[in-house]
């Protein structure tokens, strides 16, 4: 299936940079993950750098402290400034997924997130319909109502998809999969941009695949709901033709 054109992409809106360093980070994390910059490239030097972006050598620093911490540089003295590998890049961070769908995305990017879900999210509704507390259905079933409610090509609809999936994460109990909030967040924003469950018929087998999950954790069936979540990450990837 074709993306849809730009008027068709609805997102889960990303967090904007607040100040110079960061916004300088982002610009030269995209041009990093877009490939201007490759793996091994060196970066210009700082004086270039400061006249591309008119900033101080201390605000621009800043920025490369920021790609370092994330592992997309590295610096040394007598080398300068290099883009590592991709595989030493921190994937879990919340700016460099997001950096990614700013870069654009395809489908081996958006598997990526998917495999990353399922090795998760099934084991994150399982142990949900364990532990889960009255509170934790409160807020998955307000979500699933949303849905339910929202147009399926809108923002409050992916809003409601979202806080979905993390209450499930939440209700596991496990901190370590409630951490993994921004891959779920940017699989979905990624799932929404390639193709949004726009029409009647698309967005009733999404709200009824999402209800199933919601149902067996209530139900305390951990089998089902893992079940459940697996048919869900499953369902986003034919709807945008990247399964198999």
């Amino acid at each position: 299936m074709s993306a849809p054109n730009a008027s068709q992409i609805i997102v889960i809106p990303a967090a904007r940079a607040h100040s110079n360093h960061a916004g300088i980070a982002r610009s030269i994390g995209i041009d990093i993950i877009s490939g201007r910059y490759g793996e091994g490239a060196k970066l210009p030097g700082d004086a270039e750098l400061t006249l591309i972006f008119g900033v101080s050598r201390p605000v621009l620093r800043e920025a490369v402290k920021t790609l370092v911490a994330k592992g997309l540089l590295s610096t040394k003295a007598r080398v300068g400034t290099v883009v590592r590998a991709r595989a030493e890049w921190n994937m879990f961070d919340p700016d460099v997924l997001a950096w990614h769908l700013d870069a654009g995305i395809d489908k081996r990017f958006l598997r990526d997130l998917s495999e990353i879900r399922l090795a998760v999210e099934p084991r994150a509704a399982a142990l949900a319909a364990e532990r889960r507390s009255e509170d934790d259905l409160a807020v998955l079933r307000r979500a699933v109502a949303r849905m339910k409610g929202e147009p399926g090509a809108s923002d409050s609809f992916a809003e409601a998809d979202l806080t979905l999936h993390v209450g499930v994460a939440t209700a596991s109990g496990n901190p370590f999969m409630r951490s993994i909030g921004a891959v779920i967040e940017a699989a979905l924003r990624a799932s929404f941009m390639l193709s949004a469950p726009g029409d009647a018929r698309e967005h009733d087998i999404a709200v009824a695949a999402h209800e199933r999950i919601v149902e067996a954790i209530a139900d305390k069936d951990s089998e089902a709901a893992a079940a459940a979540m697996t048919n869900v990450i499953f369902n986003g990837l034919r709807r945008h033709g990247a399964a198999g």
